[in-house]
């Protein structure tokens, strides 16, 4: 104050804008008024501040921690508060006066002035002007120069940073090469650069600004400069001759109300005619604007005081906070209190933040009040008043420039108190590397607990571990273990009197509001005690499973646990699950996001609109949960050090030890931490320790001992080939899950069908439009699964949020009720069921497929459960794969979507392999049509068998490319293995045609050659096909009879000759080989087939050494002895042509009334 009344400035006008600016504070707005009103209680308020002060001072003295700024303040309030001058009382505003030489009340007593209304008055008198030339697109200065572009003002500029030129002319402005040519044609010239130097280059120095101004230009000189600068620059204007005139207007605000127009701007003029020209644009540019009397000089005389007060404040704010963290307070939380206290400051809410966070990101920087505070300094001197703790602060800067961060935000002043005291401010753990971290652990516990933790269990077999599951995500460690979604006392009697190890009771409260969840719990803890007393002997631990990441009812729902079953000796607290990389370590939760730790609290999950937090240590986390009820000195840890070094005896000695209703927090980086954590509990429980547990998936099971398995896979299940879609539905709107989505439509864009549900027609529209998004999707949703389309319903990723937890809940509710009903209005039965989400899984499970239990096959990836729902559900049978919101990296999504996707075709060589292992055969039937083709395909279905599919040589030139996709198209439609294969290729050019058809086998007909031609011909069709993934099948010896048209005669008929086998074999690489031994192609003699078994037998031998498969053409009239017999001696593939066709003609010659019923009629005959 003392300063700026001797600058010339109304005590009242520097109160008034200096309470509405940076420089402002709760004990600036409340005592400056008892200042200049010279309070009589003023002194006592002195008193007691310097009292508080000592105090500090010697608390300091102890911490070894120097407090320069408040030595000095310390100071001022001694002398301020001695209340004599000259052995005579006084009040401190006396003795204030003298010390600086400033009569304040005489001040006070000028005629005063309104400076707002003043600028408003300006402004509407003030001409328009078109042409802005702007100098300075620095971090204010760009954003003052686009605001003013975007309020319809043309904007020339300049500045010495060209990338910068660039984006303003990306903005649409003008830009030009040096100051001279932005001022040729501008009406008003504003300077916006750092200093006053810079100032002087932009007007003075070469291709300066005033060379090239036009007569009667208006400058703006915007930048912080001092008092004196302003005032000489007018003279040498006024002394050029050109009535161009300065509009002292330094501005206040920062980088974001610069570009937002809202900046607090301080405007004087020397004349009446500079402000009437740049009215407008100043009021453009500010929210707030004020017309200072005095002369050019007179608004930089308030801006200094407000910049002596900022940095100072600035200053104080790293000296209080790091002083904090001396004194091992919460660093956060003392900033919290401060916020509501009188020592709160604008710039202590503006970067304390910042200091907490680590984040020295420049909004401003420290070299600007190295500046500004230098000014200051430099206007003391010459206005001759002495001022103390400004300039302590200065050297602060300086101290903080001169070690490196001056070019850092000017919060990182704190850096110099964090390097002369080696405290961190910072308020949040910091990020870590996760490699670096887990290997600075202790070695793990060397002996595995696994076998004695069963063992412990063993002792007390009927004890049950009841796990309470808020959402259906707790199943992501277990296999084998029921849940129950419902939970009548029968129901529950019924689960105890199977005497589990475990079962989970899905209560899916995290859906619900606080009280409900509790009510809900009541009642199930209830009908736990009912249920447990009718099976004798039986007793339970109750596990709350919550999420990983913390978000939950904690502690309402622990409460009600305690409310029915009586107070607990220990609640644990243990979050750790390694399947979604939740580590905690030294007491802070961490979420691992590839290779970094990044604490809890610091994630996407912390910030959940229903169930935030800030706390990433967990005993800090326990006492925001509860409110202060649980303070953080009364939470127990259990470490990793403790369960490393010492095992599961000292874990039990820790437990048995903690005073009854204790908090313990469990740390753990490891299954065998988790696992000796298990073991140490079951030894506290055998000694009569009660607990209650509330963890995250991994704790439940080591708890129960249970072994890990591989993810599960269709074929894991034994599941047949369903041709159905799958249905996956996304309701989850955690950060994660978005990008999980996003890579799932890119990597399984071909085929995946997508379904979009608009939130806001399912929760903020009428019911009539609700009615109608759910029906539109239902009808897509039946139409692209049972075309056999994997199909994505998901909700629109823009999170719609209410304005209180209880409204966001609300919101979700509607949400997952949408997702309920259009699952349950789905009928066509998926091939599979993806559920995303934690409550969305949770509601389709119950509400939309009805299931009352449902047991835990294992997972379908690392933490995604795999459920197999009751026989009492919609869907009894298909797989239902719980997906947690939180859980996989971006790709995990669209790894299980492919991993589940429908199974693709099997190659004929799998299909002779399957046969091989199993002993059987497979039928190959020539097909002509499609309904030969749809009859082969009937019968393998009716009879569950794999089949195959030929076509001939005669066939293919009638039927085409057309007649090959139509058996394609079947097989992949059938939901039984079924291949198509290329018959009897004699002709060279016709097989290699037949390669490039999308057959998955063909066979190389070269019996009619000799041996060499044979194997020269089959081997080079071999490599070719070999080449394409296709089963090569070709022929030794000669069968006699009749085939499509192709008859050869009995004495062109040959034995397949075993020695000629292996050397066939061995040149050609085939993986088949058609045989004769007697057999014939079309119909055998009356005295029936005589087949030589004898050399079938042989050739089974020397194709078994060789790994090739045994073909036997000509099944057609074979008894069904003697092909059991033919498939005994390691007949793999039978060829049926003759039966079939000979059917299909037959049923030509029965009359039908319509094309279509000939069509059936051959069908049903041929099959």
């Amino acid at each position: 104050m003392f300063i700026g009344v001797r600058a010339g400035i109304h005590p009242s006008i520097i109160y008034d804008i200096i309470s509405n600016a940076a420089g402002s504070s709760r004990i600036f707005v409340e005592v400056v008024p008892k200042i200049l009103s010279e309070d009589p209680l003023l002194i006592d308020f002195l008193k007691s501040l310097k009292k508080h002060a000592s105090y500090v001072m010697d608390t300091a003295k102890a911490a070894t921690f120097p407090l320069p700024l408040l030595a000095v303040a310390y100071q001022q309030l001694i002398h301020g508060s001695s209340g004599v001058i000259r052995d005579e009382s006084a009040s401190p505003l006396k003795v204030w006066e003298q010390l600086f030489g400033v009569n304040i009340v005489d001040a006070a007593s000028q005629q005063i002035y309104d400076a707002s209304k003043l600028a408003d008055q300006l402004v509407m008198a003030s001409k328009a002007a078109k042409r802005i030339g702007f100098i300075g697109l620095g971090a204010m200065g760009f954003g003052m120069a686009s605001h003013l572009l975007k309020s319809g003002f043309s904007i020339t500029a300049y500045d010495v940073y060209k990338p910068t030129l660039a984006r303003f002319a990306a903005l649409g402005g003008l830009t030009k090469d040096s100051p001279e040519e932005v001022s040729r044609d501008a009406e008003i010239l504003i300077i916006m650069v750092a200093n006053e130097v810079q100032a002087e280059s932009v007007l003075y120095g070469n291709a300066g600004a005033v060379s090239g101004l036009p007569a009667g230009t208006s400058i703006i000189l915007s930048s912080t400069v001092s008092p004196g600068f302003v005032t000489q620059l007018k003279g040498r204007l006024e002394a050029e001759c050109r009535e161009i005139k300065l509009v002292d207007a330094p501005v206040s605000g920062g980088v974001k109300r610069a570009a937002d127009g809202t900046l607090t701007v301080v405007i004087v003029s020397g004349t009446d005619e500079a402000l009437h020209c740049t009215g407008r644009v100043l009021s453009a540019l500010s929210e707030k604007l004020y017309l200072i009397k005095g002369g050019c000089g007179a608004a930089s005389s308030v801006k200094m005081v407000n910049q002596l007060l900022a940095g100072v404040h600035i200053a104080s704010a790293a000296e209080a906070m790091a002083f904090g963290a001396r004194l091992n307070l919460r660093t956060r939380r003392v900033f919290e209190i401060i916020q509501h206290a009188r020592g709160y400051s604008w710039m202590f809410g503006n970067r304390v933040p910042h200091m907490l966070d680590n984040d020295y990101t420049p909004l401003s920087a420290v070299d600007i009040f190295v500046k500004d505070l230098g000014i200051v300094s430099r206007e003391s001197s010459n206005l001759r008043i002495p001022l103390h703790v400004s300039s302590v602060a200065h050297q602060l800067f300086v101290s903080g420039s001169a070690s490196g961060w001056g070019r850092y935000d000017d919060s990182a002043v704190v850096k110099v108190y964090e390097t002369l005291s080696g405290v961190k401010v910072e308020g949040r753990p910091p990020m870590l590397n996760k490699e670096d971290v887990l290997r600075s652990l202790p070695v793990e516990w060397p002996e595995v607990p696994m076998d004695d933790l069963v063992s412990s269990a063993s002792h007390d077999s009927k004890k049950v571990l009841v796990v309470l599951d808020d959402d259906p995500t707790g199943t992501q460690t277990v296999h084998d273990i029921e849940v129950l979604t419902e939970w009548p006392v029968e129901a529950l009697t019924e689960q105890f009197l199977k005497l589990p190890t475990c079962f989970f009771i899905l209560t899916n409260s995290r859906s619900m509001i606080a009280n409900k969840a509790a009510l809900l719990v009541k009642d199930i803890c209830r009908n736990l005690e009912a249920a447990a007393k009718t099976v004798p002997g039986i007793s339970y631990t109750v596990v709350l499973r919550g999420d990983s990441t913390l978000r939950g009812h904690f502690p309402e729902e622990a409460d009600a646990v305690v409310s029915v079953l009586g107070d607990m000796d220990a609640w644990i607290i243990c979050p750790f699950f390694l399947q979604g990389g939740r580590y905690t370590i030294d007491d802070i939760h961490y979420v691992a996001d590839s290779e970094r730790l990044i604490p809890a609290g610091e994630t996407e999950f912390a910030k959940d609109a229903a169930f935030g937090y800030t706390s990433s240590n967990l005993k800090q986390w326990v006492e925001e949960k509860t409110k202060g009820g649980i303070l953080e000195n009364q939470v127990s840890t259990i470490s990793i050090s403790l369960l490393r070094k010492e095992g599961p005896d000292a874990v039990c000695q820790l437990l048995c030890s903690l005073e009854k209703g204790s908090v313990c927090i469990v740390n753990a980086a490891s299954e065998r931490d988790m696992n000796v954590f298990a073991a140490g509990m079951i030894q506290a429980e055998l000694q009569g320790k009660r607990f209650l547990c509330r963890t995250a998936a991994s704790f439940v099971s080591a708890r129960i001992g249970i072994k890990p398995k591989p993810p599960i896979r269709p074929n894991d299940l034994g599941l047949k080939r369903n041709l159905a879609g799958g249905l996956i539905v996304v309701g989850s709107y955690v950060p994660k899950t978005t990008k999980q989505v996003d890579k799932l439509r890119s990597q399984c864009a071909q085929s995946l069908r997508v379904i979009e549900v608009s939130v806001e027609m399912i929760s903020l529209k009428s019911t009539e439009e609700r009615d109608q998004e759910i029906s539109r999707i239902v009808e897509l949703g039946n139409a692209y699964i049972q075309s056999g389309r994997d199909t994505l319903v998901v909700t629109s990723r823009q999170l719609i949020t209410g304005k209180t937890p209880e409204e966001s809940l609300e919101i979700n509710y509607k949400v997952s009720s949408a997702l309920v009903e259009i699952v349950r209005r789905i009928d066509s039965r998926p091939r599979y069921i993806l559920a995303k989400g934690g409550i969305t899984s949770s509601d389709l499970a119950t509400k939309a497929l009805e299931a009352r239990r449902a047991k835990v096959m294992g997972q379908a990836l690392a933490g995604v459960p795999l459920w197999q729902l009751g026989p009492e559900s919609r869907h009894p049978g298909v797989p239902y794969i719980v997906f947690p919101g939180n859980v996989g990296d971006n790709s995990a999504l669209a790894e299980v979507v492919q991993n589940w996707a429908c199974p693709s075709r099997s190659s004929t060589k799998e299909l002779l392999l399957n046969a091989e292992k199993s002993g059987y055969a497979v039928g190959a039937f020539n097909v002509y049509n499609l309904e030969g083709i749809e009859a082969v395909i009937a019968a393998a279905e009716a009879e569950e068998s794999p089949a195959i599919l030929q076509v001939h040589p005669s066939s293919l030139k009638q039927g085409g490319v057309p007649l090959v996709a139509c058996c394609i198209a079947a097989a992949e439609r059938a939901n039984v293995p079924i291949t198509v294969h290329y018959d009897h290729g004699a002709d060279k050019h016709d097989l290699l045609g037949a390669l490039e058809m999308g057959f998955d086998s063909v066979m190389v007909d070269g019996s009619h050659l000799t041996l060499e031609e044979n194997i020269l011909y089959t081997k080079n069709i071999s490599s070719l096909a070999h080449a394409e993934g296709m089963l090569v099948e070709a022929e030794l010896g000669r069968l006699s009879g009749t085939e499509d048209g192709l008859t050869v005669e009995e004495y062109e008929a040959r034995f397949t000759d075993i020695a000629q086998a292996e050397q066939f074999i061995d040149e050609t690489g085939i993986d088949a080989l058609a045989v004769c031994i007697g057999n014939v192609h079309g119909k055998y003699p009356p005295s029936g087939p005589n087949l030589r078994l004898d050399l079938l037998k042989e050739l089974r031998a020397l194709t078994m050494k060789k790994g090739v498969s045994l073909v036997l053409h000509g099944a057609s009239g074979l008894p069904h002895e003697l092909v059991k017999e033919c498939i005994d001696l390691g007949v793999r593939k039978f060829n049926v042509n003759t039966e079939v066709r000979n059917s299909y003609l037959q049923s030509l010659k029965k009359p039908e009334k319509d094309l279509v019923q000939v069509m059936a009629s051959a069908k049903e005959a041929m099959k």
